[in-house]
């Protein structure tokens, strides 16, 4: 049986337009500062962050009907490849999202501006870019990445410890729910608890980047606004996180299996 089935890209597309989206809600930071609108540019980023959270509620869905679909014939190693399409497609997701970069924080910026004339609105807002003039409107914003970009990031300005704290939360939310269905095949016994656990990894991610990440980017784009710090710092700072974001899709190729004995155990320890 083939590994690429039509679930499989069903699944892959879903994942690669989520995770494109939770790399792009990182340049809204950007896009406030530059005009002076933070707290409505943190309106938008936790929108964003709350789309792409609730769709990996759908993902365990999708990615669950995968192991019903697999041969009884080596299930574990045909899963393990699939998972790991999976994975990959998630690491394409973020480099698309790095590529788009440059062009939705042009693109952020005006949708900012609109979001507090339109009182708001969400829905407003996007009534005003979900349609065929609204994309034609983006495509004007495009803006090819450049090494110019990178100007003003320096090795000291560089957040090399956020870095690595986002590289591991990244790599732990990459597998929460591949890692929990996986592991459901290793203990039968088991399955249920070892699928619900995805829930606790993917929660204990979350406060950790809630903890750690998301309260110094907001103090640094408030800072920035203040002019007590350089706009070249918060770049920095995003640069780090999406460049983070793609390293831990990486890593989390290299902790799936390991990931799912633990939650193996842990579901047996219950």
């Amino acid at each position: 049986m083939a590994i690429l089935t039509g679930k499989l890209v069903i699944i892959s597309l879903f994942l690669v337009i989520v995770t494109a989206i939770e790399t792009l809600a990182y340049s809204t930071r950007l896009s406030g500062a530059r005009i002076g609108l933070i707290a409505s540019a943190l309106s938008l980023f936790s929108t964003m962050i709350i789309v792409s959270r609730f769709s990996t509620m759908f993902q365990q869905a999708l990615t669950g009907k995968l192991l019903s679909a697999a041969p009884a014939a080596h299930k574990l190693e045909f899963i393990e490849s699939q998972y790991r399409v999976l994975i990959g497609v998630t690491s394409l997701g973020v480099l698309i999202g790095i590529f788009l970069f440059p062009t939705f924080i042009a693109i952020f910026s005006r949708a900012i501006i609109q979001l507090v004339n339109e009182k708001g609105s969400m829905v407003s807002l996007a009534r005003k870019w979900c349609n065929i003039r609204g994309l034609k409107k983006a495509i004007r914003y495009l803006r090819l990445p450049r090494l110019s970009y990178l100007e003003g990031i320096t090795l000291r300005n560089f957040p090399k410890r956020m870095f690595c704290i986002n590289i591991a939360i990244t790599a732990v939310y990459t597998v929460g729910v591949l890692s929990s269905l996986y592991a459901s095949l290793l203990t039968p016994e088991n399955a249920a608890a070892a699928i619900m656990s995805s829930g606790i990894i993917n929660g204990m991610a979350t406060i950790l980047l809630t903890l750690f990440i998301d309260p110094k980017a907001s103090v640094l784009a408030d800072r920035v606004v203040r002019k007590e710090q350089r706009y070249a710092n918060l770049k920095s700072y995003s640069v780090a996180m999406i460049g983070s974001k793609f390293v831990g899709t990486v890593v989390a190729q290299l902790i799936f299996i390991p990931c799912a004995y633990y939650v193996a155990w842990f579901s047996e320890w219950l």
